[in-house]
């Protein structure tokens, strides 16, 4: 295909229909994956979900979240974070970090 022969919206139209295959593409390959994965924890007795906790339990959901960061959460478990630490040197409230 020589692209330097296509339109402008020959192009735009090509360029909308490789993404819409990227897309599906992906779909494809994340499921391909997952039944991967799934098949490797069963080889070795474990559902996937059994390997995406810790020690077997289930992990924590977060309590807190950074306000200026709301990726950055805390399950209120172990070691403070930093910002967890500045918020209370700053005077605020743990309770004004919950989620």
């Amino acid at each position: 295909m020589n692209l330097e022969t296509l339109t402008r919206q020959e192009l735009l139209q090509l360029q909308a229909d490789v993404e819409k295959a990227l897309k599906k593409l992906e779909v494809k390959n994340r499921a391909a994956a997952l039944r991967a994965a799934e098949d490797a924890a069963k080889e070795f007795g474990f559902s996937l979900s059994d390997l995406t906790t810790e020690d077997g339990k289930p992990a924590s959901a977060p309590k807190y979240q950074n306000p200026a960061d709301p990726t950055q959460t805390w399950t209120g478990r172990g070691r403070k974070p930093k910002w967890i630490v500045d918020a209370l040197e700053s005077g605020k409230d743990l309770d004004e970090l919950k989620v």
